[in-house]
């Protein structure tokens, strides 16, 4: 046992370093979608406004980020806009602002489906006692809407957390680039220690989303359960 492929993530600083590539991960996500969910509700908003020129343009801005993979996005940021403008970001700084960028895009989606399907008579009950647009929104639209986008916001969580498996591309310490490291540095001693640390990076991906993915779906159950009863 003294080669066993588990004794890889006890070697040295190994499963420590993998801990601290999963704090990067978490960390990039959360700031990521903090940020980008905010954005989303202000620009789901906005898309429910009558001017077509306002819902056009934040169209496009979602279609922009929808149709583009992850992947040519963070190369653009991090390769080719720095170049074209002369601006130098750290690599964690351009995955936090690709990510909540996107982020904001998804959740502009989510947020203006759920304020449409409001029933019509709620909005005209808010508009029939004097409320403003801004009133109408605060007190009216948003609380009901909130309990419609809460399952489909955490599936973009859980999806926002498994797609910064991308991190590595544009040389992020995340714990995907730091398993690699790790699998490299101990191959020859090690040569069935690939399977370990690819393993416990699944681990930490799956006690991450699992979770998540297990409450948005018994979320959307009682939903459709208040629903149908």
């Amino acid at each position: 046992m003294a080669h066993s492929g588990i004794n890889v993530l006890f070697e040295g600083r190994n499963l420590i370093r993998l801990f601290g590539g999963l704090w990067t991960t978490v960390e990039i996500a959360a700031v990521a979608l903090v940020l980008g969910l905010i954005l989303g509700v202000v620009l789901g908003v906005l898309r429910t406004f009558p001017s077509r020129l306002l819902r056009f343009v934040l169209r496009l801005y979602l279609e922009f980020f929808r149709i583009i993979p992850t992947v040519v996005l963070l190369f653009l940021f991090y390769y080719i806009l720095p170049k074209q403008m002369g601006v130098n970001l750290p690599a964690n700084q351009v995955a936090t602002l690709v990510f909540a960028l996107w982020t904001a895009a998804e959740m502009s989606d989510i947020v203006r489906g759920a304020l449409i399907s409001v029933p019509k008579h709620q909005r005209e009950s808010g508009m029939a006692i004097g409320l403003s647009r801004w009133q109408l929104y605060r007190y009216v639209l948003i609380p009901q809407a909130v309990s419609l986008e809460l399952p489909a916001t955490i599936n973009l969580v859980t999806r926002v957390i498994k797609t910064t498996s991308l991190l590595m591309l544009i040389s992020v310490m995340d714990v995907i680039n730091v398993g690699q490291q790790v699998v490299e540095a101990n191959n020859q001693k090690y040569p069935t220690g690939v399977f370990w640390v690819y393993g416990i990076i699944f681990v930490m991906y799956f006690v991450i989303d699992y979770p998540l993915s297990w409450w948005a779906k018994r979320m959307d159950k009682k939903r459709l359960e208040r629903a149908n009863g």
